[in-house]
């Protein structure tokens, strides 16, 4: 478990989870639009997040407000222990799926969905305030938590989809732009996305085409790719964007069994913002 505080960072995750948008955020059924997740999934990943191991790792994840454990506090061990208790964690909220722009949508596949479930989102809180977000994945049989990165911004934008009238939210990671389809539309949810499609949203067929543009070329496999300027994924770029963002590159496991997965690779990789806008 790390605490990255990487935007990016949904990358981390091991191929074909088979995830799809939570029923809470009453997920869009139409073209493009993955399939539901079900119920037990959502409940075995909110499972392995509020598991009493990640819970003591949260405490300590709060005490130290995100500082990862390869930089040292001004408080002691002692200190920090009395700070992780008292931090009392606890999850808040739905476990939600979190969902990237997908390379075969980006590459016009037929019947490609706009956006693949990369992992599942729990929001905690902590005592005084803090918010992180506990993100596990599924290998094999079982969940396993990944990531604790600070800011709630899955669950976030999961409920203001919701609230805006539904569908699926994803992201796209290379602008740090949230959106939601909505009846055949992309519309979006942050700022990011707003200068990406503008304010009323575009068409599912512009908004492929407008990401087609963008990252046709540097898909897997391409003249990009291969002469290795795909770097937005690999590892010394992760540990790259943790150093700057105050966190841990995350554990060689997690590396091994999710880079190189989500394959919009090259694009400049984006810390998760102190304050989100929207």
């Amino acid at each position: 478990m790390t605490s990255i505080r990487n935007a990016a960072a949904a990358v981390l995750i091991a191929t074909g989870l088979g995830l799809a948008v939570t029923p809470a955020a009453h997920a869009e059924s139409g073209a493009g639009a993955p399939a539901p997740v079900t119920a037990d999934e959502l409940a075995q990943a909110r499972g392995a997040a509020q598991s009493p191991a990640v819970l003591d790792r949260l405490g300590h994840f709060f005490a130290r407000r995100g500082v990862p454990p390869t930089k040292q506090l001004t408080i002691g061990a002692a200190e920090e222990a009395q700070a992780a208790g008292a931090a009392a964690p606890r999850l808040s909220g739905d476990t939600v799926p979190v969902y990237t722009l997908d390379a075969a949508f980006v590459a016009g596949t037929p019947g490609a969905a706009v956006a693949k479930a990369e992992f599942t989102a729990s929001r905690a809180v902590s005592a005084d305030g803090q918010v992180a977000s506990v993100w596990t994945v599924k290998q094999g049989d079982s969940w396993r938590v990944v990531n604790i990165a600070s800011g709630g911004d899955e669950n976030d934008y999961a409920a203001r989809a919701a609230g805006s009238g539904g569908g699926t939210a994803f992201r796209e990671p290379q602008l740090n732009a949230w959106y939601v389809l909505r009846d055949g539309r992309v519309l979006p949810l942050d700022d990011e996305a707003r200068r990406s499609v503008g304010a009323a949203g575009v068409s599912l067929a512009a908004y492929q085409e407008l990401v087609r543009q963008r990252y046709g070329d540097k898909l897997p496999g391409s003249a990009y790719d291969r002469a290795g300027k795909g770097g937005g994924y690999q590892p010394d770029a992760t540990a790259r964007e943790a150093a700057q963002g105050g966190g841990a590159a995350v554990p060689a496991v997690t590396a091994a069994a999710a880079l190189g997965v989500t394959a919009l690779a090259g694009v400049a990789l984006r810390r998760r913002a102190g304050a989100r806008r929207g």
